[in-house]
């Protein structure tokens, strides 16, 4: 078995090239020790290892270390090193610092069809004759040369040597790869790319940022209006319900409680996470379309100087928008930041970017308490979530991250229309991650809600003598100097965890009728409101949870669950404290 390493810059076409090389047979996973996603795949005697995309191995970030290590230890047989031919100075500047392990290179050199519109003309020749490199020219995006590549690994004939050296400075190695560029390729001056016009446009100081947000706004437009939303209405509607009829319906000659456990506890409490599976998958099917496209990448460099002031770089704007839609896959999106620190301060600040699965919650206590002023209202508490968090990445970064500041370094893609395959390919990747991740920690969580709330010490019974009202009963005076210290409300918030929308259904069950006239004998307009305050920012749900513990390791999923519901009660004690004065 060949083991063929792949390497190369961010944005050069490697994953596209991983993909057409191994097809259907590969393997996700994380390397050990670090939260970078590992790919591997199989293809005609060749075991094919993805590195993660870097600039250099300077071991700065996670990526780079991985890399490296890999290289140190790993092994392999021979480096696939993917460089953009419409910018090979930068490109080279890596291939000078893989080539001091002493393991055959082959330089995949990709997108001659942009360099060509770029006006560049690359010598694929003279450039394997100046460095001594097997170079073989590919479109990856397109499918050429690709046969020619596999062909040239699988048969061992490359060159082994190359002329390249290491460098000891960066300004030397700088200096030997223009020398290489001038002999090997030549540009032809005065063309106006598409890429140029395009940003001519989108990157206007003035059009910029009304056009991101734009953007922005038809993605969950088509999530949560058009798409995704009524996709996931209709599982609920048409493939959930009936399923738990049907089911309920069979098992009528069996006990109430195991009817109700595997009816009310397995396929509701797990039926619940899967019924976002279409809001999940069209979010990221957006989102990659527009990675895809090259257009991220401008949106995270617009946002740098913004998110620069809480600590972060312009890439981790984007998990913070995914938020807004479910806080879910916005932890999982955390994986496009280079630094460690990035990742973890960006996932610690994501709950509070109000989910969409809050809005029933604050739709019924608004058409409650402040009719005539919902929108008010809810805006306001959106606007609270992203104070909030800004306000916690400035405490961070001058405590825990302090020591942690790292430059932002992004590649400006070119633009190029989003391959389908690719998009559709990715997209669900994300989701069968979700199912496996989150419906497995539901799984285990509806279980024992709902033994909670069948049961106390003398076997079972109503919800209101049951062990989760006696839970409830104990936490209580936690709530107490917010406003809402009862066991209902307290029960309410505890179910919340498995799922926001649980709160209103919960609520539900416990106050019976309709709680447009049950909750003012509960609530004042004072107390809803901080009551809404809270359930904005309190501990995120046990999916998100679960992806954090995944991501980070269950000491961090530990701190942001205590974190979250130390910042709700805080900032829902003050909100009370004030409306009650007014």
């Amino acid at each position: 078995m060949i083991k063929v390493a792949l390497i190369g810059n961010p944005n050069v076409g490697k994953t596209t090239l991983f993909n057409l090389l191994t097809g259907s047979s590969q393997y996700v996973g994380n390397w050990p020790g670090v939260t970078v996603e590992k790919k591997s795949g199989y293809s005609d005697g060749m075991e094919i290892i993805d590195l993660p995309g870097i600039y250099a191995l300077d071991t700065f970030s996670n990526e780079e270390k991985v890399s490296k290590d890999f290289l140190e230890q790993g092994i392999p047989n021979v480096i696939v090193n993917i460089v953009d031919a419409s910018n090979l100075e930068r490109n080279l500047y890596l291939t000078s610092q893989i080539n001091k392990y002493k393991i055959p290179i082959v330089m995949a050199l990709n997108m001659i069809d942009i360099a060509d519109k770029k006006g560049i003309v690359i010598d694929a020749d003279a450039l394997e004759a100046e460095t001594g490199i097997t170079t073989v020219p590919i479109v990856a995006a397109r499918g050429k040369g690709i046969d020619e590549l596999a062909e040239i690994i699988r048969s061992g004939s490359y060159r082994r040597t190359n002329n390249l050296r290491s460098f000891d400075s960066e300004k030397e190695a700088y200096g030997e790869i223009g020398s290489i560029i001038m002999k090997a390729s030549r540009r032809t001056e005065g063309v106006i790319t598409l890429t140029r016009a395009i940003d001519n446009v989108v990157l206007n100081p003035f059009l910029a940022y009304p056009l991101f947000f734009g953007m922005m706004f038809l993605i969950f437009k088509l999530t949560f209006s058009w798409v995704g939303d009524p996709l996931a209405g209709m599982f609920e509607e048409y493939l959930l319900v009936p399923l738990m009829d049907i089911v309920s319906s069979l098992l009528a000659g069996s006990s109430d409680w195991f009817r109700s456990l595997i009816v009310d506890g397995i396929i509701g409490g797990v039926g619940s996470i899967v019924v976002f599976l279409p809001v999940i998958l069209t979010l990221f099917f957006g989102i990659t379309l527009l990675e895809d496209s090259g257009y991220m990448a401008r949106a995270a460099l617009m946002m740098d100087r913004f998110m620069r002031k809480i600590g972060l770089s312009g890439k981790a704007f984007i998990p913070m928008i995914i938020g807004f839609g479910c806080t879910v896959p916005a932890v999982m999106a955390t994986r496009s930041l280079e630094s460690e620190k990035d990742r973890k301060l960006t996932a610690l600040l994501t709950p509070f970017m109000s989910c969409n699965a809050k809005l029933p919650v604050f739709v019924l206590f608004t058409s409650v308490f402040f009719s005539g002023n919902q929108d008010v209202v809810v805006f306001s508490l959106y606007f609270i979530g992203v104070l909030v968090s800004f306000a916690l990445g400035l405490l961070f970064k001058k405590t825990i991250f302090r020591k942690d500041e790292e430059p932002f370094i992004i590649e400006l893609p070119e633009y190029k229309l989003p391959s389908f395959k690719h998009v559709v390919k990715n997209t669900w990747d994300k989701g069968e991650h979700f199912l496996k991740k989150a419906a497995t920690v539901i799984f285990g969580m509806s279980v024992i809600i709902w033994f909670l709330s069948n049961f106390n010490l003398s076997g079972q019974t109503d919800m209101g003598t049951s062990f989760l009202a006696s839970i409830g009963g104990a936490i209580s005076p936690i709530f107490a100097p917010l406003g809402f210290g009862n066991w209902q409300a307290s029960v309410a918030l505890i179910t919340g965890i498995m799922a926001k929308e649980v709160v209103v259904s919960t609520m539900g069950v416990i106050y019976g009728g309709s709680l447009s006239q049950v909750l003012p004998s509960a609530f004042t307009a004072a107390t809803a409101l901080s009551f809404l305050v809270f359930v904005l920012l309190y501990t995120p749900c046990i999916s998100a949870l679960a992806t954090m513990k995944k991501e980070f390791g269950g000491k961090f999923a530990m701190f942001a669950a205590a974190n979250t519901f130390a910042v709700a009660w805080i900032v829902s004690f003050a909100v009370k404290l004030l409306a009650s004065a007014i």
